[in-house]
C-alpha cells in the first residue's frame, strides 16, 4: 500500500529537499530574529513542498524522452513506465495549483510574486536545450527560497535576503556543474547544453570552484548585514572548509566521486548553514 507513495518521492526526489529546505528555513529565523508563528513556519515548508514537487514533476514529463536515452537516467519512473505520464501532468497541476493557494495565506506580495516564481521553476527544464548557463537557472530557482521565506516572515525583501539568495545562487550553481560533468559525452551527442559540455570539464570545475568562492562570500556579506555574531562566522567558515572538499573530490580525469559530492557534502553545506543561524537566533535573537 506504500508503494505509490514511496515511487512519487523518489519521482520527486523528495530526499533532495536537504539542498534548498535548510536555507529557506535558515532565511526565516533569521527575517524573524527568532522562530516565526507555527502558521508562518508551516505555510513556507507547504510551500516549499508543493513549489519543488511541481518544479520536479515538470522536470521528468519534460525530459522523459532524453532520460531514456541516457544509461545514468533510463531507469527513472517515466521511461520505465513506473509512473505514468498522466500521474506527472496531474502531480504537476495539483501542487503548482497549491504552491499559489499557500502564497494566497501567506501575505499580498508573496501571493503577487508566486506565478512569475512558479513559472520560472517550470521553465527551468527546457533551459539545457538552448543556454550553458542552464546551471544558473536552476541555481537562481533554489535561490529563491531564501526570498520567499523572507517575504513569507516579513512582507518585504530588503538587501540582506537578496545577498542570501545570491549566495545559494552560486553554490547550486557550482555543484550543478559538478554533477553534469558525468554527462559530458552524452550531452555533445545529443546537443544538450552545460557548461562542462561548452568548455570541457576541466574549465568547467574552475569555474564551480569560482562559484564557490562566491557564495561564501555572499553568506559573509549576510552575516555581516544582519549583525550575526562568531557562532554564524564560523559555521561559514566550515561551510567553506566544505566546498573546498568537495572540490578535492571530483577531478577531470576521475569523477567517481561526483555523487558523494553532490550529495553527501551538498547536503551537509546546507544543515550547517541552518544550524548556525538556529545557534545564532538561540544566543542573540531572544
Amino acid at each position: 500500500m506504500l508503494q505509490p507513495v514511496i515511487h512519487t518521492l523518489s519521482f520527486i526526489k523528495f530526499s533532495h529537499s536537504i539542498f534548498a529546505l535548510p536555507f529557506a528555513l535558515g532565511a526565516m529565523v533569521a527575517a524573524a530574529r527568532g522562530w516565526p508563528s507555527p502558521k508562518i513556519f508551516l505555510l513556507i515548508v507547504a510551500a516549499m513542498v508543493t513549489a519543488r514537487s511541481a518544479a520536479m514533476a515538470f522536470n521528468r514529463i519534460a525530459d522523459a524522452k532524453i532520460d531514456a536515452k541516457n544509461l545514468r537516467t533510463q531507469n527513472r519512473h517515466l521511461p520505465q513506465g513506473i509512473l505514468s505520464k498522466r500521474f506527472a501532468v496531474g502531480l504537476t497541476v495539483i501542487a503548482g495549483g497549491l504552491f499559489l493557494l499557500i502564497c494566497y495565506f501567506i501575505n499580498p506580495l508573496a501571493f503577487l510574486l508566486s506565478p512569475f516564481v512558479l513559472i520560472w521553476l517550470l521553465a527551468y527544464s527546457y533551459t539545457k536545450r538552448f543556454t550553458w548557463l542552464t546551471h544558473f537557472w536552476l541555481g537562481i530557482s533554489l535561490g529563491l527560497s531564501p526570498l520567499g521565506a523572507w517575504i513569507a516572515v516579513t512582507g518585504e525583501l530588503p538587501w540582506p535576503a537578496l545577498a542570501l539568495g545570491a549566495a545559494v545562487t552560486f553554490w547550486v550553481a557550482g555543484f550543478d556543474i559538478i554533477y553534469a560533468a558525468q554527462d559530458l559525452d552524452f550531452d555533445r551527442r545529443e546537443g544538450i547544453h552545460s557548461l562542462p559540455a561548452r568548455f570541457g570539464i576541466a574549465k568547467a570545475l574552475w569555474i564551480s570552484r569560482g562559484l564557490h568562492v562566491l557564495s561564501v562570500i555572499f553568506l559573509v556579506l549576510f552575516g555581516i548585514q544582519n549583525s550575526l555574531g562568531i557562532i554564524y562566522f564560523a559555521t561559514v567558515v566550515l561551510i567553506g572548509l566544505g566546498l573546498a572538499w568537495e572540490h578535492r573530490l571530483v577531478r577531470p580525469a576521475d569523477l567517481s566521486k561526483v555523487n558523494a559530492a553532490f550529495f553527501n557534502v551538498n547536503g551537509i553545506i546546507s544543515l550547517l548553514f541552518f544550524l548556525g543561524i538556529l545557534l545564532e537566533g538561540i544566543a542573540h535573537f531572544q
